[in-house]
């Protein structure tokens, strides 16, 4: 990151894929929401009838959008549920309460899928409960467990079996997320635009400069920030998957002024 031509912070990026490229370590974190489209499989699972909006808004950390929480609603009647039986918190700034969460989608898949197998509605976010048992033998093998910021489990491990798990969303969910990127982040988030950008391909991002992604050939992919600064990740995606519309951030003062870039 420069500012005034003088180098003002210096970000190092981890990478690894399935197809065996990397760079730094094959460092280990927690999944975050790039495990969402994971968490979704239950939700996919459970119904016949499920609109692409409903299931992208599920592997969504949205920005309260009005589309997105649209979806979310949509998501939640499914379930036969209200926006009180969501056991995510409360956001500052964001709106309709609970339903304004960035994870609010995620919650309302969780509990539309517990409705589709007959497992109690609450509380969903509990290790315990089936819906987190049947998530985590998804997952398969973790180093270890914590709690996401959001209040359900997440799971580490290092990068190069995070890329093999993100490698493993099923198509149904691909399309989904491909049908509506811009319900999965939003307007400016960088899993919306690299999948308008690069056609076929599925992206998640997550907390702490964590940022997956699906190539249409099925190659995973797993880039960490290691100081878990997001601003990094466009140049580092731009870097290693050629997608030169990411390959310099301009930063900008409160003026609106352009001062300096990442790159």
């Amino acid at each position: 990151m420069t500012r005034g031509g003088h180098v003002e912070a210096v970000h190092t990026v981890h990478v690894r894929s399935t197809a065996g490229d990397k760079a730094g370590d094959d460092m280990r974190c927690f999944l975050r929401s790039s495990l969402k489209p994971i968490q979704a499989i239950p939700l996919a699972d459970g119904y016949d009838d499920l609109d692409d909006d409903e299931l992208a808004i599920a592997c969504a950390s949205h920005q309260a959008e009005p589309a997105q929480l649209a979806a979310a609603r949509k998501l939640l009647a499914r379930a036969g549920a209200t926006v009180d039986d969501l056991e995510n918190g409360l956001q500052p700034g964001r709106p309709d309460g609970k339903l304004g969460h960035n994870c609010s989608g995620k919650h309302a898949g969780m509990l539309a899928a517990c409705r589709a197998h007959g497992w109690p509605q609450h509380p969903y976010r509990d290790p315990a409960h089936p819906l987190q048992q049947r998530i985590a033998g998804l997952v398969g093998p973790v180093d270890g467990a914590g709690v996401d910021g959001c209040g359900v489990p997440t799971f580490t491990m290092p990068l190069g079996r995070m890329a093999a798990v993100f490698a493993g969303v099923p198509e149904r969910i691909q399309a989904a997320m491909r049908a509506h990127p811009e319900l999965i982040g939003g307007e400016g988030s960088a899993d919306t635009d690299l999948m308008r950008a690069l056609d076929g391909w599925v992206a998640k991002g997550g907390a702490e400069g964590l940022f997956c992604a699906l190539s249409p050939d099925g190659v995973g992919w797993a880039f960490k920030v290691e100081d878990g600064s997001s601003r990094a990740l466009r140049p580092a995606l731009a870097q290693v998957l050629g997608l030169d519309a990411f390959r310099t951030v301009p930063v900008r003062n409160s003026l609106g002024e352009t001062v300096g870039s990442i790159s």
